[in-house]
């Protein structure tokens, strides 16, 4: 009978987290499809004003398309460089020894100690200042502006560093010993090995910065350059929010990370336990 009991509490328990984590998704999705007025009576039930709200939201002057090409730039761009970066500092500094290593890698640790807040000044000093010399594509009001600050993250390198811990070096050795080079040790060997923790990374790194919302308000000046999180910020901020639409572009802009989520979860999984296959 405890035995049933105890089994009973779990998936109650179980369920109740999972109402509680799921709510706001289904709050959003029934949101898009009502309007402000429903909303704001906090119904509870699917409208029928979710194509009204998706014309408003595409028609609209906020630059709503553009801001998520904006965005799947960034998100990829970043991604990309930050994977290939990121990799190669975390397995150099696992594969390759010296006096100095550890003493290098704890700086670059304490520097995860440091708020992102506190570097905004700098960074915008820096980047201020390319737009008065012959950088200016990568000045203030560029995409690239907010790309390069995430290009290499010390939790990234910390990430692959150990994860690369569980790397057969056997295969190191023999690939060595049969005259393949370093850098195609890693681009044939390295990779292949570890594609798990380069799809968790990958995850982790597309959804902070789809989802980015401090810097680029900072970096990016012009309507043109926005991106999703700031376009939604803006709607939210107007005089008589449009919450249909609000949610509608909600909506949207959570389909790219919730999709990448659940088509790489597994790996996902796999990479964060630092798994090897």
């Amino acid at each position: 009978m405890h035995k049933y009991v105890s089994k009973i509490s779990k998936y109650l328990f179980l369920l109740i987290v999972s109402v509680i984590s799921i709510f706001p998704f289904f709050w959003m999705i029934i949101g898009a499809t009502n309007t402000t007025v429903a909303i704001n009576r906090t119904t509870l039930l699917p409208g029928t004003n979710l194509l009204t709200n998706l014309t408003n939201l595409f028609t609209s002057d906020l630059g709503f398309v553009n801001s998520l090409e904006n965005s799947a730039v960034i998100a990829l761009v970043a991604t990309f460089m930050a994977l290939l970066l990121s990799s190669l500092a975390g397995y150099g500094f696992e594969t390759y020894r010296s006096k100095k290593r550890d003493a290098l890698f704890n700086v670059l640790l304490l520097s995860m100690m440091v708020p992102f807040s506190a570097l905004m000044i700098p960074l915008f000093r820096l980047f201020s200042s390319f737009n008065n010399s012959g950088l200016s594509f990568i000045g203030l009001d560029s995409l690239p502006a907010v790309i390069i600050p995430t290009l290499s993250t010390a939790f990234l390198v910390f990430f692959f560093r150990q994860s690369t811990k569980a790397f057969p070096k056997d295969i190191l050795e023999a690939a060595r010993i049969d005259g393949l080079s370093e850098m195609g040790i890693f681009f044939r060997m390295y990779m292949p090995v570890m594609k798990s923790t380069f799809a968790a990374a990958a995850i982790i790194t597309f959804m902070a910065s789809w989802n980015s919302y401090l810097w680029p308000l900072v970096a990016l000046l012009s309507p043109d350059n926005r991106t999703v999180p700031l376009i939604l910020s803006t709607m939210g901020a107007s005089y008589t929010p449009d919450y249909g639409m609000i949610m509608a572009g909600i909506v949207i802009a959570t389909i790219p990370t919730a999709l990448i989520f659940f088509l790489m979860q597994k790996q996902f999984v796999q990479g964060m336990i630092g798994s090897v296959k």
